[in-house]
């Protein structure tokens, strides 16, 4: 399994930013190793982020996104205290879900 997502989510006025951190190689296809053989294409494709249970984000990637992707959104009415979850789902089936609480 992937290693956690470092969520984190603070309160400012009536919203909140969360900047998230995802931990994934997020290898294109394209590139090859020392022996000329073509590494597989690994990437996230699908990124879903909820607040209190509601999504409030959702995103389709493609390769082109870089090793260990940063994402940040603003959610709106969102307070100290809620809670905010994201999930990405990759190419290979593999998921990984984190929550984080509001600040």
């Amino acid at each position: 399994m992937s290693e956690p997502m470092r969520i984190r989510a603070q309160a400012a006025g009536p919203n909140a930013t969360v900047r998230v951190l995802m931990s994934h190689e997020m290898e294109t296809g394209q590139r090859k190793d020392a022996a000329g053989k073509t590494i597989p294409a690994w990437h996230i494709t699908d990124v879903v982020a909820t607040h209190n249970g509601k999504q409030v984000l959702a995103a389709e990637w493609g390769p082109a996104v870089a090793k260990n992707p940063f994402l940040q959104f603003t959610v709106k009415g969102a307070k100290a205290g809620d809670k905010i979850g994201v999930t990405w789902k990759d190419n290979r089936g593999d998921t990984r879900t984190d929550e984080a609480v509001v600040s």
